[in-house]
């Protein structure tokens, strides 16, 4: 990264590029890599340079070279620069290479000249917060921003920090900042644009994309960013422009490989989407998008055993991920292991809200070995394509170990939250309550404190606090698990109006929510407004396919109310055969096959319908 100061002490150089006075190139990187051309013919026409060497190693950091700046600032150490001045650069370019542990004993080799403390800070706090130590990062942070307080490059990495550390408002605050000291920091207005894509949704995060770009037409991670989110809003076209020009810069990234095998795998080109996959040289394994898809795609080309093993690492990481459990079971299933299905949907069909295609799925497991109550049961709860209440909270230890830990430390969410848990389940609301306030008050910034006050309010029957907790929460994270939140506080508080307008304007923010069509698809059948409906409910229907009853079910409802029966016919008929046992789907399903002069078919299903309603 580029620092606009100067060093004083043994060693002086000049401030490097990047606009420290007069105007900014049209394009930064190829005017970094210019400048690189040029130092390294002025480091072979005088080889005891040191300045020069310097420079080159800030250039080589601004281009995301940690190869090359390490061999620049070993270069200026060999030519006599003094290793209290570089030991921060020197770790910085250890960092970039991914080696922490080098960078952290860098910086403790030896002492830092007094100019050079903030920089030295502020690798430290980035090698903490890739660690995943926060507290430490947190330190290293405020003392990186004491010493240089008007640096935008670093506060961008603070409100990097922020984020991590869940709190939104004070990553907000940290990049605002960033971007008021520099109004052209491309770094800087991409990470705005994460935070508005969370914050407000996917539309109204690519001007700020643009304006990143326009700042630097290559900036890599701005430009993946971009596509990714172009591709979460079905713009497939731009999203492979915006990722061909990532790669002329940085042909290698991993992402680059991933993002197009999401493409890919939406175009069931399982195959080249499996190739792909492999490219990214096993750099991505630890990320739960790159293993749930590395799952899905080895289950549509049949390697069972691999996607169960992917879907078992998913889990490790996020044992609450319900699409795993759902690939580990059809894995398993697919393998001829029933046991081994059942286990995986366990989790999810003893929840109340299981889905209907999870208990068909537990029911035939059941049935393949023999334990004809069980399927029955899962059958019977999958035929009525009610789903039951979500339940928010899991309880597994002792109410009063739990109670006592949290009494203890109310503000530490690691305690705070079993307690929380473990009140709900008692039935103690008003003391869950409590706890959640109170964490609430302590993390205003933090979406996930508003959230678990919004449940613990929701639990305890009480709406109007829960809307009011969502809604903060919403302020800060548009996305499904605070929108949807929202909007079932507000029906349940009697404001179906609200309920429904809270829906539509996830739809509008995040056009990639399943949920959301799901839902607008409802709203609108409940206006009569088939077309609208039979829009949301397509597009839920190409994301997941025909496993949907509901779906198939109401896109059949939709169309048979605009006088479309022949459109209607084979999607009644399809949900039919996957819930053989519904009277409500066999009635309907009769009723359009006599409009269409099959009485005998009409007459046998509801003589069935009767049979079951007995």
């Amino acid at each position: 990264m580029g620092f606009c100061r100067s060093w004083t002490g043994a060693l002086l150089i000049a401030a490097v590029l990047g606009g420290c006075d007069g105007g900014r190139p049209a394009s930064p990187r190829q005017a970094f890599e210019e400048r690189r051309a040029e130092l390294q013919g002025a480091i072979r026409g005088n080889p005891r340079a040191i300045a020069e060497r310097v420079e080159l190693a800030r250039v080589a950091i601004r281009l995301g070279d940690g190869v090359g700046a390490e061999a620049a600032i070993r270069g200026a150490l060999a030519a006599g620069a003094k290793e209290e001045a570089l030991r921060p650069l020197l770790a910085r370019a250890y960092a970039m290479q991914g080696e922490g542990t080098r960078a952290m004993q860098a910086l403790d080799a030896g002492p830092i000249i007094p100019e050079m403390i903030g920089e030295a800070a502020w690798v430290a706090g980035d090698v903490h917060l890739s660690n995943g130590d926060l507290v430490a990062a947190r330190e290293a942070y405020d003392r990186a921003v004491h010493e240089l307080p008007r640096n935008s490059a670093l506060w961008v990495d603070v409100a990097r920090f922020r984020d991590a550390n869940a709190d939104t408002l004070g990553a907000r605050d940290a990049v605002d900042y960033a971007i008021e000291l520099d109004k052209a920091n491309s770094a800087a207005l991409a990470f705005k644009a994460n935070l508005v894509r969370t914050e407000d949704g996917l539309n109204a995060s690519l001007g700020w994309y643009a304006k990143a770009l326009e700042a630097d037409a290559d900036n890599a991670d701005a430009l993946i960013e971009q596509a990714a989110t172009l591709g979460d809003l079905g713009r497939y076209r731009d999203m492979l422009g915006a990722l061909r020009h990532a790669a002329t810069i940085v042909p290698r990234e991993p992402r680059l490989y991933y993002l197009q095998a999401v493409l890919a795998a939406r175009a069931d080109n399982y195959r080249l989407a499996r190739s792909l996959l492999q490219r990214t040289r096993g750099e991505l394994d630890d990320q739960p998008a790159f293993m749930q898809l590395s799952a899905i795609v080895e289950l549509e080309l049949g390697g069972e055993a691999v996607a169960a093993t992917w879907a078992d690492r998913l889990l490790a990481e996020q044992p609450n991920n319900f699409t795993a459990h759902r690939i580990l079971a059809v894995a398993n299933w697919a393998d001829g292991d029933a046991d081994g299905a059942i286990e995986a949907l366990l989790p999810v069909v003893d929840r109340p809200d299981a889905d209907s295609w999870s208990l068909l799925l537990a029911a035939r497991a059941a049935a393949e070995l023999g334990r004809r109550g069980e399927s029955a049961d899962y059958l019977a709860r999958a035929a009525t394509l009610e789903r039951g209440e979500a339940v928010p909270f899991t309880a597994n230890n002792d109410y009063g170990l739990l109670s006592m830990a949290a009494d203890a430390d109310p503000l530490n969410p690691a305690k705070a939250i079993p307690a929380i848990a473990a009140d709900i389940a008692a039935g103690n609301t008003g003391r869950a309550i409590e706890r959640a306030m109170r964490l609430r008050d302590a993390n205003r910034g933090v979406a996930d404190a508003h959230i678990l006050l919004g449940d613990a309010a929701l639990a305890g029957g009480r709406y109007d606090l829960a809307v009011e907790a969502y809604r903060a929460a919403r302020d800060l994270d548009a996305g499904e698990r605070t929108t949807l939140r929202l909007a079932n506080a507000l029906f349940r508080a009697g404001d179906a109006a609200g309920s429904g307008a809270a829906i539509l304007a996830l739809r509008d923010s995040q056009p990639s929510s399943i949920a959301a069509d799901r839902l607008a698809g409802h709203l609108a059948m409940d206006l009569e407004h088939w077309d609208q409906a039979i829009a949301h409910f397509e597009r839920v229907r190409s994301r997941i396919g025909n496993r949907d009853v509901v779906i198939l079910r109401e896109l059949a409802r939709a169309w048979a109310a605009k006088g479309d029966d022949r459109r209607a016919l084979p999607l009644i008929d399809r949900a039919y055969r996957l819930q053989p046992l519904n009277a409500g789907i066999m009635e309907f399903y009769a009723d359009l096959l006599a409009r269409r002069g099959d009485s005998q078919a009409a007459a046998d299903l509801r003589d069935k319908s009767a049979q079951i309603g007995r």
